[in-house]
């Protein structure tokens, strides 16, 4: 009995330890945003007349703006499967330290959306030399906005949309699946993890595009809504309804854009 009293209090501890930690990271990474992200906001609502000069150092300010973004926006959502490794890590090997382990998982979780993050800047770089996006890095084209939408929404019914949705909307199923020991394999499993979520919201994500990347009410609202596809039961059905609301709203304005 003593030694299921201490392992209880060993998983309840290290379920503690994360989910602080975690919250702590993601708080810095809104903080971060609301701050500004190291941008001037008094010039947000101009128009880019000629592309803004792209310094290395203006490339890796973009970088950790998109890196950081998406921390806020993703992590919440991956909370639950992490936690749940931490878990069953420590009911596995009691002696063992879970919460480093997770750590690499939440690791491996956020090198995939670094990656995004640097294709996310590359198109920010085209669309500013193209001239299709104004200083709150939002979109000034409506043909562009509505093709987004259009694509977005579209995506949102296809099946590789729902195959990924799937493993993210069940951490058991997943880890269950692909379970791997070690810190490398925990460092792994977050790799792995994090493809299916990019997967599942990349083109979501392209909709920061639509209300501009630093207008912080549109990167809430749309991690909301991502957080909602994945842990509410609706989920799936949300998000045939998300596609078939965002393909009507690209159409709309496409047409309008075209009529215009």
């Amino acid at each position: 009995m003593a030694e299921l009293l201490a392992l209880e209090y060993l998983l309840r501890r290290d379920r503690l330890v994360v989910a602080a930690g975690l919250a702590v990271v993601v708080a810095l990474a809104w903080v971060y945003l609301a701050a500004g992200a190291g941008m001037d906001t008094d010039m947000a609502d101009m128009a880019m007349d000629t592309p803004m000069p792209w310094s290395p150092f203006y490339a890796a300010l973009m970088f950790v703006m998109w890196w950081v973004m998406m921390i806020a926006m993703m992590v919440p959502s991956a909370a639950p499967t992490i936690l749940l490794f931490a878990t069953i890590r420590r009911k596995q090997e009691p002696a063992d330290h879970p919460s480093v382990e997770a750590w690499m998982f939440c690791g491996g979780y956020l090198l995939m959306w670094a990656g995004f993050s640097l294709v996310a800047v590359l198109a920010q770089r085209g669309l500013e030399r193209a001239g299709l996006l104004s200083m709150a890095m939002a979109s000034t084209s409506a043909v562009l906005g509505g093709v987004i939408l259009l694509a977005a929404g579209l995506y949102q019914l296809t099946p590789l949309k729902h195959a990924c949705l799937r493993y993210c909307q069940n951490p058991v199923l997943f880890l269950s699946l692909y379970w791997q020991p070690g810190a490398g394999g925990a460092l792994r499993m977050g790799l792995r993890h994090g493809a299916y979520c990019l997967g599942c919201c990349w083109f979501l994500m392209a909709l920061l595009f639509i209300g501009g990347v630093m207008n912080l009410v549109w990167i809430a609202g749309i991690a909301l809504y991502v957080a909602a596809e994945k842990l509410l039961p609706i989920g799936r059905a949300l998000s045939r309804l998300a596609g078939v609301a965002l393909c009507a709203a690209g159409a709309l304005l496409l047409a309008r854009a075209l009529v215009a």
